[in-house]
């Protein structure tokens, strides 16, 4: 993950500590669970963050089996290589993002932003995919967001506004979703995944007694 050429870039705490660790435990718990109802016996939950960010990686580990993960960082579709799979700063600055894989979808992306050039028909040649992005980005540096998002998001050119944490509680999609609420004057995530016949309570600020709770748990340092 990152730029060729430069450093990689930490992914937060998603690969790890939440995807790679967090979820992989309750995957392995609620199996666990699952299975002990036809066996009734317990057992012990084996789920270690380096594990799980190894298991997150099997998709692009079977890419490189196959010879299409092979080029530096950087430099592969996924990764930011290709023009029609990256972000990109418009006029004013602010960050979009394509991800127009399928040939439908990457002819409706060139459609309508008027990527008429004969040069955007090697979708898939990986070695004109540096010229394309420049292509691409200096495109998307002629119009602001705002007026990118009116042409293009909610269309089949797989098209997103690169939102930041006050952005994206306001994004039409969440709000219309629910995607985030306000608990204990915070703005958080809510609850998911959602379930038809037992709803997930609103979350609630920690008392007094719970967070002197959760502090002395807490492995000293």
């Amino acid at each position: 993950i990152g730029v060729p050429g430069r450093p990689p870039v930490p992914p937060a705490n998603y690969l790890g500590d939440f995807g790679g660790g967090a979820m992989l435990l309750v995957v392995g718990l609620l199996a666990a669970l699952h299975e002990a109802r036809s066996s009734g016996r317990g057992q012990v939950v084996d789920a270690a963050m380096c594990d799980g960010a190894a298991l997150l990686s099997a998709f692009m580990v079977g890419w490189k089996a196959q010879g299409l993960w092979s080029r530096p960082r950087g430099e592969n579709m996924l990764d930011g290589g290709a023009h029609f799979y990256a972000c990109y700063d418009c006029a004013d600055g602010k960050p979009i993002a394509v991800g127009a894989i399928e040939p439908q979808f990457y002819a409706e992306l060139r459609r309508r932003a008027g990527l008429d050039d004969p040069a955007f028909d090697a979708q898939l040649d990986a070695g004109r995919w540096p010229e394309l992005k420049d292509k691409l980005a200096a495109i998307f540096r002629t119009r602001t967001r705002a007026e990118w998002c009116a042409l293009l998001e909610g269309t089949d050119a797989c098209f997103a506004p690169v939102l930041d944490w006050d952005e994206a509680p306001q994004h039409p999609h969440n709000a219309a979703r629910g995607n985030w609420l306000e608990a204990g004057g915070v703005m958080q995530p809510a609850p998911a995944p959602r379930f038809s016949r037992t709803a997930a309570r609103t979350p609630e600020p920690p008392t007094a007694t719970t967070l002197a709770a959760a502090l002395a748990a807490w492995p000293a340092r």
